[in-house]
């Protein structure tokens, strides 16, 4: 057999060679991810036995209280361990000051008590902003101009937060990006005997165009006045995400989290590099409609887009990710 002629360039290191089996792909790999990374959204709504699909979220219902229990089994029996609960508030019950997010009876803290009751095991992260209970779809409180007040927004988070801590949630998740919310509720949460209760602040949540489906399944596309700039972070900026960041952990944020996902790779892959905390992502709704009309149109295939996108997060520095996907892609992930 003759050999082929070798110069002294030739590649004595060849990459492709641990890619040459699967064996050696799988040793080799520098991330993975499985069930035990997902966090599942889960949208609530009022009833007994109600499923009702969301136009805009292929794939994705609301349920009622004993239809979330139900998916809250699926989820511990496929390794996933924590649900994310929003809820569907009814028009009747939303105000412009979102009274509705202090009763201790709402459809959030009910569903947290049921999930509770039935599968202790799991962990719950509750949203806190006011958006689901607002009558303007804001996250906050209105002066007379329209402008979302920080400060006597900040005291409803706090009782919204507390009523949540005391109905069994796990993690408070304020999304509302108020100015010192996250201290403000750390000290209550204390001085109330919440001593474990933790704090996943939406540290750099961006005012961003692919969150429309959520606000369909809440409830709140139709009522919002206006737009989020004012509060929700420009697309523009990435330093600014590292102040944000910063402040919350200052504040007791136990972990940070960044708002979309996909298109916000880098502001998770800085966060993660000057921080080195707990970082998650929100693959938001309008990344997962994507995914689902690509795969409808035969653009791609299903299920090695869900896995590929998850991994990307696990690769940008995340811990977990919160995705309307996780129950599909632990499945998958278990065989």
């Amino acid at each position: 057999m003759s050999r082929a002629p070798h110069s002294a360039a030739y590649p004595a290191l060849r990459l492709r060679r641990t890619r040459a089996s699967a064996w050696s792909r799988s040793l080799h790999a520098e991330h993975r991810i499985g069930p035990q990374d997902f966090l599942w959204p889960l949208f609530v709504t009022e009833g007994t036995g109600v499923e009702e699909p969301i136009a805009s979220l292929l794939g994705v219902s609301r349920w009622s209280v004993d239809g979330i229990v139900a998916r809250a089994k699926e989820a511990r029996d496929a390794g996933i361990p924590c649900l994310a609960l929003f809820p569907n508030t009814q028009a009747e019950r939303r105000s412009d000051d979102g009274k509705e997010a202090l009763n201790p009876d709402n459809l959030m803290c009910r569903a947290i008590r049921a999930i509770k009751d039935a599968v202790p095991d799991i962990g719950i992260l509750t949203d806190v902003a006011l958006d689901p209970y607002t009558a303007h779809g804001q996250d906050g409180l209105l002066d007379a101009s329209g402008y979302v007040v920080n400060d006597a927004t900040v005291e409803v988070l706090i009782a919204q937060s507390l009523n949540q801590a005391a109905a069994g949630a796990d993690i408070i998740a304020p999304s509302d990006m108020m100015d010192g919310r996250v201290g403000a509720i750390r000290a209550a949460l204390e001085q109330d005997g919440h001593h474990n209760v933790q704090i996943m602040a939406y540290a750099a949540k961006y005012a961003s165009a692919f969150y429309g489906p959520f606000r369909d399944a809440v409830g709140s596309r139709g009522l919002l006045k206006g737009d989020k700039k004012n509060y929700q972070m420009d697309p523009a900026n990435g330093a600014e995400a590292l102040r944000e960041v910063a402040l919350d952990l200052a504040e007791g944020a136990d972990s940070v989290m960044v708002k979309p996902g996909l298109p916000y790779l880098d502001i998770v892959a800085r966060v993660k590099d000057a921080f080195d905390v707990p970082v998650f992502a929100y693959q938001v709704s309008g990344e997962y409609a994507m995914i689902e009309a690509s795969a409808a149109a035969g653009a791609g295939d299903r299920d090695a887009l869900v896995l590929e996108t998850l991994m990307a997060f696990k690769r940008a520095g995340c811990s977990g990710v919160l995705t309307y996907h996780a129950l599909h892609a632990a499945r998958l992930l278990n065989g």
